[in-house]
């Protein structure tokens, strides 16, 4: 089964993916959200890709170099024995700042023997459209495009030029490497200089992961998680993206593709949130300023998402001559969504920038925008609260008023309140604290069903909704209070299918939900843990784990009946929750230690 078995290697620029075999089959230059180079993922056929080919006899392996984005790949037969590790630079400049070229790397280590391989070069600028040609020079073999638009990708290696690109067999007998970068580079590459680019590279990832703190539990995995998210950064600007992918469908063969490499302030606030609380501050800083630059005015509406680089307008476009995942079509480059309304995103954000207060208040450099950031989030959800949006699963059809959203408007105003106490603005605080309890009445009385026994989607609604578990993480709710206790209860008997969560079962815009949506699945795990069901919720733990791919990697969904992986990957939303889910239960095997310790 196919299950996305990639590995994602990155610099905080761009990204690509490698699969299983060694391929590459995703990648776009210079940035995340450039056209693509390689985009076999989205049709097997014209795409494009960059593989390795051995013959039946070599066993292949993948893993990562541990507390790395360094992606090896093993291909043994026998005594002959190679490696490639697969990276994109990135390390500290000695004077400051990073280096992060638009490039990737392919170190060919060899192991022993005489290893034989082929390869399979075949860039398809631009999204594929038009004709990409491949030309043999001196230094170097380059591609080029004259279709919609003029591109060019340069390819540098160590082994003979004309072999790589007429597909004959390379025997291997020492060292190589391939390097293909979006620019054509000032200084020839050596395999010596391809080392040290490697060497320093994780040194740089080695050094970034020494501040995670380590875990009694599923320390490993919080680590690969914490690497994944910060793949999925852009240094740039401090943007986060939602996933490094466009166009994986939710479910094969249905029209639920998007283009994920964007910053959602929702999806990027949760992700920073969990980052910062391992101790990533400088990810942090650099959101925040995103924030700070997003709003140069103070009645300037947040949109719920923005380009990488800030831009504004994200108009949605198909290609369709490409013939999508598995045959899943449309692919999208862009996304409509930017135009919803989302009410949510200011208590999300809003959280975001409390925590980072309340941490660092006597060392934050833009405390006075932020200050005024959140009065200009104060004024615009004392205005709009009481008005339906879209929600957080961005339905496209009419607005409706969810309790998500409105509890997100109650979290806004909350940490609001802590802010003006943390700046001893006691003049906000009276005002603020009414409006606070109005939208929380307003919610226990219109968002509870006592006929359902739980908080429901929407206001005067009998369907239920995976987000409502967020009430209490967010603290709306306690823990054990009744109706939280009864809520996750009936989101378990009525979204649960063998212990996967559907995000909500009631129709949308493009029919009923068919496939698991992963971060439901860890909230809904995080809610048992809560409300003292602890070993039913590891034992959910243990087994969502299980679905991951074959590198710990989680895209945006699960098939309910194969478990395969579905949908854009890999996912911050689900690497962010997992997270979360996996710091708690280590937090409480350590407290029991500590007491048993004690006792």
């Amino acid at each position: 089964m196919d299950n996305l078995d990639y590995g994602i290697i990155g610099n905080c620029r761009s990204a690509a993916l490698v699969s299983k075999n060694g391929s590459i089959d995703w990648c776009c230059l210079p940035e995340f959200d450039s056209s693509s180079l390689f985009a076999k993922l989205l049709d097997e056929k014209i795409g494009g890709s960059f593989e390795i080919i051995v013959d039946d006899s070599y066993k292949i392996t993948q893993r990562y170099k541990k507390h790395t984005a360094v992606l090896i790949t093993k291909f043994t037969s026998g005594e002959d024995c190679f490696e490639i590790r697969d990276f994109m630079p990135r390390y500290r400049k000695p004077n400051g700042g990073y280096n992060a070229p638009p490039e990737f790397i392919r170190y060919f280590k060899h192991v022993s023997g005489k290893p034989k391989f082929k390869v399979i070069y075949d860039p398809k600028l631009e999204y594929a459209h038009g004709e990409t040609k491949t030309y043999i020079k001196k230094n170097f073999i380059v591609s080029l495009t004259h279709g919609e638009k003029f591109d060019t990708c340069f390819l540098y290696t160590s082994f003979n030029k004309n072999a790589v690109i007429e597909g004959r067999e390379i025997e291997l007998t020492k060292d190589g490497y391939f390097l293909l970068g979006y620019n054509e580079k000032l200084f020839q590459p050596t395999v010596r200089k391809m080392y040290t680019e490697l060497e320093r590279t994780k040194v740089y990832w080695l050094n970034w992961s020494s501040k995670t703190p380590n875990y009694r539990k599923y320390n490993s995995q919080i680590s690969r998680s914490a690497i994944t998210l910060k793949l999925l950064t852009y240094d740039k600007s401090g943007a986060v993206l939602a996933a490094a992918t466009t166009s994986l469908p939710e479910t094969i063969g249905e029209v639920r593709n998007w283009d994920y490499r964007f910053c959602w302030i929702r999806d990027a606030s949760m992700a920073i949130k969990v980052i910062g609380e391992l101790g990533h501050r400088n990810v942090a800083k650099r959101y925040l300023q995103f924030i700070v630059d997003l709003i140069p005015d103070k009645d300037e509406k947040l949109q719920i998402m923005y380009g990488i680089n800030k831009e504004k307008k994200l108009t949605e476009h198909t290609l369709d001559h490409l013939s999508g995942y598995k045959g899943s079509k449309p692919v999208r480059i862009g996304n409509a969504a930017y135009k919803q309304r989302q009410n949510d995103i200011y208590g999300i954000l809003m959280d975001v920038i409390y925590e980072q207060l309340s941490k660092y208040s006597n060392d934050i450099e833009n405390g006075e925008d932020l200050w005024g950031i959140t009065k200009g989030i104060v004024w615009i959800v004392s205005n709009h609260w009481k008005e339906a949006d879209k929600g957080i699963w961005e339905f496209r059809t009419e607005d409706r008023h969810f309790t998500f959203s409105k509890v997100l408007c109650w979290v806004a105003i909350d940490r609001a309140i802590k802010v003006a106490r943390l700046f001893r603005k006691s003049n906000k605080i009276q005002k603020w604290t009414a409006l606070e309890q109005e939208i929380k009445n307003d919610i226990h009385k219109n968002a509870w069903n006592s006929e359902v026994n739980a908080f429901t989607q929407s206001y005067g609604s009998s369907h239920l909704d995976a987000s409502v578990l967020l009430m209490e993480s967010y603290g709306f709710i306690h823990a054990k209070d009744p109706k939280y206790v009864s809520t996750v209860k009936a989101i378990e008997k009525e979204l649960s299918n063998d212990g996967l969560l559907y995000r909500y079962k009631n129709a949308d815009d493009f029919g009923l939900p068919s496939s698991s949506f992963t971060i439901c699945t860890f909230w809904f795990i995080n809610s048992l843990f809560k409300i003292g069901e602890e070993e039913k919720a590891m034992k959910h733990f243990d087994r969502l784990l299980s679905y991951s791919n074959h590198l710990g990697l989680f895209s945006e969904d699960i098939d309910f009946k194969t478990k395969r992986l579905l949908g854009n990957f890999p996912q911050a939303y689900s690497h962010l929750a997992l997270i979360e889910c996996a710091i708690n239960f280590s937090k409480k095997e350590s407290e029991e230690q500590v007491l048993e310790s004690i006792s």
